[in-house]
């Protein structure tokens, strides 16, 4: 047995060893002799390949929004939107003053009117005699109404009225309960049982709470909405208080006008754009509930402050609130149907 065990250690002596192993070449270097575990190194190459491909998308993106922002129509919207923003400065101060409707506006009168908007007041009295009131938005007042006003005028409807709340409101539930105090009151002073809004930012969320959450589709026909954050907008993340949180997209309070509202009678039409500032993403501008009409008009390259502003988005208007029939279209004769619907 000891000679066995002689001969079986002097070849274990003799037999080659095997070499040590070489590092990974394609990883991390060893630390103090330790080898790198294969799944990190499988993880370094998995993120550098990650990291390749964010640059990329990021590169691409960059690229296409500077395209986009170049475009010549683009161009000229943000443009518009920048002189109507320095008419708008000069014009606030006189929207602090109060809104009182001429003495003596009653009386129907269409000399004033050209041939083309006639049509409106001969074939429909009705329409062209229910009350608009227009509400601003956040931090804003009644002379961001000033062109739409004046072309809603000249298209024949005879009560177009505006509605002040204070720029430092803080709750859109608020804002929404004044509201519907105002609207009371006008249908008692005009005669009319319902009316239409046109809501402007933080003042179409404000009317679309009072018709869905306050049961003020008994007073209010349509409401028409122009760059209002109905899904939120993350700019909100900045504003500090309860209307910031409230403006946040998935917030307790759009949360609630989700709910359903199945015996909604007031039509809605939701004005948006690709351009507009504030509202972002801007699709939630766009206004999408299951149980509410709803239309979604979509607009390229036209800033926040200028979507009351521009001649698209008044005839619209004009169009829309001349009359609407359950599917959508014109019954009155003589007004171009809406078109842009998505």
């Amino acid at each position: 047995m000891s000679i066995s065990r002689s001969i079986t250690q002097s070849v274990l002596r003799r037999a080659p060893q095997p070499a040590p192993e070489e590092p990974a070449t394609d990883g991390p270097p060893p630390v103090d002799g330790t080898r790198v575990p294969a799944y990190l190194l499988a993880m370094s190459r998995s993120a550098r390949r990650r990291g390749a491909e964010t640059g990329r998308a990021a590169r691409d993106l960059a690229t296409d929004g500077l395209r986009v922002v170049t475009s010549p129509t683009v161009l000229a919207g943000v443009a518009a939107e920048s002189a109507w923003v320095a008419a708008h400065v000069l014009t606030y101060p006189a929207g602090l003053l109060d809104d009182r409707e001429r003495e003596g506006r009653d009386g129907y009168r269409i000399e004033h009117l050209p041939p083309s908007r006639r049509g409106l007041l001969v074939s429909d009295v009705e329409a062209a005699g229910t009350p608009i009131l227009l509400v601003h938005g956040l931090v804003d007042n009644r002379s961001v109404f000033t062109v739409m006003r004046r072309g809603l005028a000249r298209r024949g409807f005879g009560h177009v009225m505006t509605m002040n709340y204070s720029p430092l409101a803080d709750d859109v539930r608020v804002i929404a309960d004044r509201l519907g105090r105002h609207v009371e009151r006008l249908v008692e002073r005009t005669g009319y049982e319902r009316v239409h809004i046109v809501g402007h930012s933080l003042g179409g969320l404000a009317a679309r709470y009072y018709v869905t959450r306050l049961c003020g589709d008994e007073r209010v026909h349509t409401v028409v909405t122009l760059g209002t954050p109905h899904e939120g907008s993350v700019l909100a993340y900045a504003w500090p208080g309860r209307l910031g949180r409230q403006l946040r997209p998935g917030s307790s309070l759009l949360r609630e006008l989700a709910e359903p509202g199945p015996e909604c009678r007031t039509r809605f039409v939701a004005y948006w754009s690709d351009l507009d500032q504030l509202v972002l993403p801007h699709r939630s501008a766009a206004l999408t509930h299951p149980d509410l009409d709803v239309t979604n008009v979509a607009l390229h390259a036209v800033g926040h402050l200028s979507l009351p502003v521009v001649g698209a988005v008044v005839h619209g208007i004009s169009t829309t609130l001349a009359h609407l029939d359950t599917a959508g279209g014109t019954v009155v004769p003589g007004v171009s149907p809406l078109a842009g619907r998505v």
